[in-house]
């Protein structure tokens, strides 16, 4: 015998005006290219994603980001500060960290260059190596030559993915 599919209190099974909630997400970058040449391309729909590259140290970037969330026309869920350790001075960096936080902001660096993030995908890497040796790094790792502010970057990293965010996930 067939089992008969209950209504309670006369409610249909189908779901009638249903609609996703998906968070608004603004991603304020240090760089003009890479990390904005990355953010852009994640596979969603660009109404979830607004990238910004500042070209800016860390302090100003997160004014940045900060005039942005003001100026906007919807409001964000969530606002990212992406910026590199570098050569900033010690001051600097912490001050950016600690200005972003007190206004609900996010921070993800890499130390020393974005390009750790990309390594990261391949491989896992504890130490400081120069900025110029993530280069050669990856040109090694992709078997090719590794090009800066590349457009097609995420879509050679995609598949690796997984391995880089097991090694940035804490245990």
């Amino acid at each position: 015998m067939a089992k008969k599919e209950k209504n309670f209190r006369g409610y249909s099974s189908r779901k009638v005006n249903i609609k996703e909630v998906k968070q608004r997400f603004l991603i304020v970058c240090e760089g003009a290219k890479t990390e904005p040449n990355y953010f852009k391309n994640f596979r969603v729909p660009k109404t979830v994603i607004d990238v910004k590259g500042v070209g800016e140290n860390p302090s100003r970037l997160v004014q940045s980001a900060i005039k942005l969330k003001a100026e906007a026309d919807e409001e964000y869920d969530q606002i990212w500060c992406v910026f590199d350790r570098d050569d900033w001075p010690p001051q600097d960096f912490n001050n950016a960290i600690y200005k972003a936080e007190s206004h609900n902001l996010k921070v993800a660096y890499s130390n020393e260059a974005f390009e750790l993030w990309y390594v990261l995908h391949f491989e896992f890497l504890n130490t400081g190596i120069p900025r110029d040796d993530y280069c050669k790094k990856m040109t090694r790792l992709l078997g090719k030559k590794y090009q800066k502010n590349s457009d097609i970057i995420y879509d050679e990293l995609i598949n690796k993915q997984p391995t880089a965010m097991a090694m940035v996930q804490p245990d």
